[in-house]
């Protein structure tokens, strides 16, 4: 069985609520697909996820890996925080005659049973849930013993790692107690949360985007359609300046990151067996 009795802190409703709103802002889905489009075939690859395998995808956004998982076959449940980010995977599912199941879920406190899936799978998504040792313990809980877990996170050092550094002084601030997202990118902190409960395999990788030209395009694509870039500006929107230093900070990054024509976004992969 692997449930952990421990005391761990969850979000309380209204932060949740706050959360899911935030994905909502802009168009997650235009960031998945014209940003990290194969982001999600990478890691249901590296899991080999295969037919007839009963999956569950945790934060699941719009389904960047969960359609990649029902191609191969799979049964896959498709959950996530924000309905509207549900919504918009069951079109996308609808366009490619797949058959998923897309079900409101917090990574902190999932609707299923222990062990209910072979595989649990994240891409850039639960990462962002505020409290990680809940989400952990539950990420292992509904896999059953022998079954696989991949997850996908940017890391601390990478540019997305860089890029929360320079909002988090404009930003809201975050729930007591919370931890930044970018720490499931790093392999101690990953290791100190599943270490006991999965036999882990880490690999640092590159995404290479070729979305924008210069610095500036990065900064007014996520400005308008990634939920916690619009978040920062909307909480400095009365603050003429401190736009203005923020449209700085992000254009920099983008020139001093660009190499050629390539954004290179780092990643974590983690695979591991549920033991």
């Amino acid at each position: 069985m692997n449930t952990i009795a421990a005391a761990v802190t969850t979000a309380a409703p209204e932060i949740k609520a706050k959360h899911a709103a935030m994905w909502a802002l802009g168009d997650y889905p235009a960031v998945a697909r014209e940003v990290i489009p194969n982001l999600g075939a990478r890691l249901v690859e590296a899991v080999g996820i295969a037919a007839g395998e009963r999956v569950l995808d945790i934060a699941a956004g719009d389904g960047n890996a969960s359609l990649p998982a029902a191609e191969r076959g799979a049964s896959v449940v498709a959950s996530d925080l924000t309905p509207e980010l549900l919504e918009a995977g069951r079109a996308r599912a609808a366009d490619a005659s797949l058959e998923l199941t897309w079900e409101a879920a917090d990574a902190e406190a999932l609707p299923f049973a222990d062990g209910e899936f072979d595989v649990a799978i994240s891409c850039v998504g639960l990462m962002f849930a505020p409290f990680h040792a809940p989400v952990a313990s539950e990420l292992v809980r509904v896999v059953r013993p022998g079954g696989r877990i991949g997850l996908i996170a940017w890391t601390p050092e990478g540019f997305i790692g860089e890029m929360f550094r320079i909002m988090k002084p404009f930003a809201p601030a975050p729930p007591a107690g919370a931890e930044p997202a970018v720490l499931w990118g790093s392999e101690e902190h990953v290791r100190g949360l599943l270490g006991e409960r999965v036999a882990l395999s880490f690999a640092r990788e590159v995404v290479e985007v070729r979305r924008f030209g210069d610095g500036a395009a990065f900064r007014d694509f996520f400005k308008a359609n990634y939920g916690p870039t619009i978040a920062a500006y909307r909480g400095i929107a009365a603050e003429p300046g401190r736009v203005a230093e923020l449209d700085a900070a992000l254009a920099d990054l983008g020139d001093r990151r660009l190499e050629g024509h390539v954004l290179p976004f780092e990643y974590l992969l983690t695979t591991g067996l549920v033991l």
